[in-house]
């Protein structure tokens, strides 16, 4: 047997990345706090635990994610209020699990398994990842080869299908999947309509996925515009009305759409073209001094400025990825396919340590701080630890800014109860 336990190691790597270590040498970050964390594995023995971390080995650290993440969400709804819930101009989305997927292209400096061309143009590796909007949760991540697309659909059915299995059971019933135009499908929207093939009435999954913009959706738009089927959008702080942004269902107006599921529909949104998306509108786009864009879904019912409001939070996805770019996947550590792969599952164990630990224990402007604010503010406080009377003490600096919500965060670890 090892010396270090194999998961102890991987618990202190997503404990050194929630502290800013950036590869597998960081590690050594942990050394000078052995009176907290213990004997800390060495850099070696770091990268042989990620080189023996293989596909089954990645499968059951993801059941333990999701075993943890059933109490979370158990001690979460326990709360006075309640689970968190999305919110769209005001509006909670009450009993529904909001998941966002989307891809990010991370570059190779070097020779890598895996590294290919990118459509943008340099030698790297694809990731794809699946939060959740309810509590800023990564649901999961998948590193692919740098030529693998974005829509594929096995691709991303594969990632939401992981996602899912991360949710217990009660926040499976009413999910909301978001894709933007480049995942789009016409699999995946199928699998989404279909609860992933489950036959049960109780299962409603809906989908706002980006649909494109072709000629057929032009020939729609100038219907719109010559009988004034548009109706104001909304997109301002707090709910209100943007003014030059309007909405219109052109679902009527594309023709037959055969072989599409139930309830499917296609809305449109106008706003006018800002000087900053020039670049990259179409020649159509700039004919009409206008910026389109489009989305399906198959909610049934409701306002299409509020299913317009509720896709374009799709957006929340990309400082999520942003961040946990900066938080161990911007920089794959190994040459090793596999060795990457396993980083990743040790910077997914630090995304949840940080979102739970965000959750259960922080509260105000500290619950929602990036990790390099929470970095910054929580975890890098210059305190000692003292011993004296058989205890040990952290003393904090007085003159810290954040001590009191340290403070307030030790005392609501501690109030948890523990698991029956």
């Amino acid at each position: 047997m090892p010396l270090h336990d194999r998961g102890q190691v991987m618990v202190d790597l997503a404990v050194a990345i929630i502290l800013g270590a950036r590869c597998i040498r960081d590690i050594r970050l942990l050394e000078h706090q052995r009176p907290v964390f213990g004997p800390v594995a060495s850099h070696p023995t770091a990268w042989r635990a990620l080189k023996e971390l293989d596909e089954l080995a990645r499968t059951r650290a993801d059941r333990s994610r999701a075993t943890i993440r059933r109490r979370v969400y158990e001690l979460l709804r326990e709360r006075p209020e309640g689970f968190p819930e999305v919110e769209v101009e005001g509006v909670p989305l009450t009993g529904w699990t909001v998941i966002d997927s989307d891809g990010t292209l991370i570059p190779a400096p070097s020779e890598k398994e895996g590294a290919h061309g990118t459509y943008k143009g340099f030698l790297g590796h694809h990731v794809f990842v699946a939060t959740c909007d309810n509590t800023g949760e990564q649901l999961a991540a998948r590193l692919y080869a740098g030529n693998v697309t974005a829509n594929d659909a096995a691709v991303n059915i594969d990632i939401l299908t992981r996602a899912v299995a991360q949710l217990p059971w009660w926040r499976r019933q009413k999910i909301l999947f978001r894709v933007d135009g480049a995942g789009f499908s016409h699999q995946l929207i199928d699998w989404i309509a279909s609860a992933g093939g489950r036959k049960s009435p109780t299962f409603r999954w809906e989908y706002s996925v980006g649909w494109a913009f072709t000629t057929r959706e032009q020939a729609a738009i100038e219907i719109c515009d010559k009988k004034d089927l548009w109706q104001p959008a909304g997109g301002e702080p707090g709910g209100g009305v943007r003014e030059g942004a309007f909405v219109a269902d052109i679902t009527a107006l594309l023709g037959e759409l055969a072989n599409w599921p139930a309830h499917h529909r296609v809305i449109a949104r106008k706003e006018p073209l800002h000087p900053r998306y020039v670049k990259g509108a179409s020649a159509y786009e700039i004919k009409q001094e206008a910026r389109y864009q489009t989305f399906a879904t198959n909610h049934q019912r409701g306002q299409i400025a509020h299913l317009d409001g509720r896709h374009r939070k799709h957006a929340r996805v990309v400082p999520k990825i942003r961040d946990q770019k900066a938080s161990g996947i911007g920089l794959l550590p190994s040459r090793e396919l596999e060795v990457n792969a396993a980083w990743f599952t040790a910077t997914t164990l630090a995304a949840d340590l940080r979102c739970w630990f965000q959750l259960l224990a922080l509260d105000g402007e500290p619950a929602k701080a990036t990790p390099k604010t929470l970095r910054y503010r929580i975890l890098h406080v210059p305190a000692r630890l003292v011993r004296g009377q058989r205890k040990r003490r952290l003393k904090l600096p007085s003159t810290w800014p954040w001590a009191t919500a340290i403070i307030r965060a030790f005392e609501r670890i501690l109030a948890l109860p523990h698991p029956t």
